[in-house]
């Protein structure tokens, strides 16, 4: 199925050249069918690049999808003109009244920043718990779910040694858990991170329940609430060529102690291509997801999501 995008948005012409089905607000007024409402709060500093890499992984499903974007009003992004957040990104009040069957909420490059000191901080939060009571199911993202875990159920997050930089192995708690359907006993998935949470910790919470982790790279997935929320420590939306892009980037601003990804170059050798080994378990990801946890779960009344409660 299609996902319906705004009219004029760059990732819908970047997604064509890549044979994926997306459709503007018009065609899809003609279709006699109820899209699942996603609401996806970009916190990323390139907006274009995480907005294309999510909806190549939402367009994968045969569920049709009517996609909306959330800015904060508390801080203005400085790699994204202003032109394409006035088109594209609605301010918190202009939704704050509206129901989504699902919502992501994105990484931020803030990590190493205490949480309350966090510029926009306190929006945030109130975005977290709004949700809470307005969407099905909330799908929080690297730095993105340590906020929500810190902000939930004070979850600490804990400085590492050395940047947390490559493609790891990760495996599965619990196979017959829906989110898991389709997928190997191991699988990979990207981590770019200066800090993580501790396995010991989210144990003692019991409210939280880790159904993957990864011998290098730590807790992976978390859920919570019966799957109404999701807390994934990667970036397994990221495109192949992120984690160089990422790479070069740190290099060019000098800083020489910048190491390889892991696992990522062809023979560790930054000049052949990437071998990507995640594109697989990241659509399996997000179509279960929206399957399991959101399709199957929110009402056909999108403004009965209130009657779900915050448990």
């Amino acid at each position: 199925m299609p996902v319906n995008l705004p009219d004029k948005l760059p990732a819908i012409e970047i997604l064509k050249k890549e044979h994926i089905f997306v459709m503007d607000d018009l065609r899809a007024s003609t279709q006699d069918i109820r899209p699942l409402k996603i609401l996806i709060l970009n916190l990323m500093p390139l907006k274009v690049t995480t907005e294309t890499d999510l909806i190549r992984l939402l367009s994968n499903s045969p569920l049709q999808v009517e996609i909306e974007f959330l800015g904060l009003t508390s801080h203005t992004p400085r790699n994204t003109p202003i032109e394409h957040l006035m088109s594209f990104y609605n301010g918190f009040d202009k939704i704050k009244y509206s129901y989504y069957d699902g919502m992501i909420i994105t990484g931020a490059p803030v990590e190493m920043i205490p949480f309350e000191e966090v510029t926009y901080w306190d929006e945030l939060t109130h975005i977290f718990d709004w949700a809470r009571t307005h969407v099905t199911s909330t799908f929080y993202i690297c730095w993105g779910a340590q906020a929500a875990l810190y902000h939930f159920y004070g979850i600490q997050k804990h400085p590492l040694e050395k940047k947390l930089f490559g493609v790891f192995s990760h495996t599965i708690n619990d196979p017959s858990f829906p989110l898991f359907r389709g997928f190997d006993d191991t699988f990979y998935a990207p981590h770019s991170r200066h800090t993580t949470i501790f396995a010991s910790e989210i144990n003692k919470c019991p409210e939280l329940t880790i159904h993957s982790e990864s011998v290098e790279a730590g807790v992976y997935i978390v859920s919570s609430r019966g799957g109404r929320e999701f807390y994934v420590t990667g970036h397994s939306e990221y495109a192949p060529m992120t984690l160089h892009n990422e790479y070069t980037r740190d290099k060019e601003k000098g800083m020489d102690s910048v190491d390889l990804p892991l696992n990522y170059y062809r023979n560790n050798d930054p000049s052949l291509p990437p071998l990507v080994q995640w594109r697989s378990h990241a659509n399996l990801l997000y179509i279960n997801w929206l399957n399991y946890f959101v399709y199957q779960a929110t009402p056909f009344n999108i403004n009965e999501v209130a009657q779900l409660g915050e448990l």
